[in-house]
């Protein structure tokens, strides 16, 4: 497997810093190398935050992400500030909080996660375990369904029979 870049942006409070924790361990119960680097603002919640993956079969030389696989836009100002990076790959939106520009050059994917847990679970929380599971099955089997399964019930034990529903819901999309 070639080296793939994984970005993951929104805003504190959506789950990108643990979106980005899960898939980083799951990438390391597949038995490959991972790294990943978290940047956000100073506030609580509701400020900037960003969480970059690289997973491969081969050891990492970086961390940098330069030219995303794949970049998952969780706010609209996330959207705004990586758009540029992405000449290629799959730009992955949520069309709640996000109206895509029709002409950048990469694939957009719209995942409704934040309707999507409202509708399943009452609330929003879930969302980000939506965009998980859909970033996993777009992996195309760089790591397992299983190995995504184990790497959720290690990292995330709380409301944890949601949080794979949540899983499985993006999963199947």
């Amino acid at each position: 497997m070639a080296r793939t870049e994984v970005l993951i942006s929104g805003f504190g409070g959506q789950g990108v810093v643990r979106i980005g924790q899960t898939l980083g361990l799951a990438a390391v119960l597949s038995d490959l190398h991972t790294t990943m680097l978290v940047s956000h603002g100073t506030e609580t919640r509701g400020g900037y935050v960003r969480t970059q993956v690289v997973i491969s079969d081969e050891q990492i030389d970086s961390p940098v992400i330069e030219s995303p696989d794949y970049f998952c836009a969780m706010s609209n100002a996330a959207y705004q500030r990586f758009r540029h990076m992405m000449d290629q790959g799959t730009l992955i939106y949520d069309p709640g909080f996000v109206t895509p520009d029709d002409s950048l050059g990469c694939k957009q994917t719209a995942v409704p996660a934040r309707n999507l847990s409202a509708e399943h679970f009452g609330k929003e929380l879930f969302a980000n375990m939506i965009m998980y599971g859909y970033i996993i099955r777009r992996l195309n089997g760089k790591i397992s369904k299983e190995q995504a399964i184990e790497a959720l019930k290690q990292r995330i034990p709380r409301s944890l029979e949601e949080n794979i529903k949540a899983f499985e819901l993006g999963y199947a999309l």
